[in-house]
């Protein structure tokens, strides 16, 4: 798809949306499956309550933690991605700095300047472990009973 359209911001955001959300849905629906067998689902059902009640009011708030902390986590994904498109050439294009692009315009001078590699290098690693311990320490406050210990 990303060879196929202009390259553009847009475009690539357009792209990882619609290539990311099928996992994002599998995971909802796992999720809602995995509730539906819980007890006080069934109490809700066995005491008579309407299905959107007991969708709405016991099965979309205890669902929602772990689609927040994937949403998060997926984020980092995406960063991932984007940067290897457009260090592939097949993402944003100069003059829009990215990560992608600031290595891609640091591959000529690898010998040279280590640094112009190493640096944005580095910055990648960094936002991408910001947001997967950000994920992790909201799955961590969000879901207290999966602690260990």
């Amino acid at each position: 798809m990303v060879a196929l359209l202009p390259a553009s911001i847009y475009n690539i955001m357009i792209v990882i949306g619609l290539t990311g959300w099928m996992a994002m849905a599998r995971f909802v629906r796992a999720e809602f499956l995995a509730l539906r067998e819980r007890d006080f689902v069934m109490a809700a059902i066995a005491a008579g309550l309407p299905e959107w009640r007991v969708i709405v009011k016991h099965m979309l708030p205890n669902a929602m933690a772990p689609v927040i902390v994937s949403a998060i986590i997926s984020v980092a994904s995406a960063i991932l991605t984007e940067s290897a498109l457009s260090f592939l050439g097949f993402g944003v294009q100069p003059p829009n700095a990215t990560f992608g692009n600031i290595l891609a315009g640091a591959r000529d001078y690898v010998f040279d300047a280590p640094w112009l590699f190493f640096i944005p290098g580095s910055a990648i690693l960094l936002v991408v472990l910001a947001f997967n311990l950000l994920g992790e320490g909201l799955r961590e406050a969000l879901q207290p009973h999966l602690r260990e210990g």
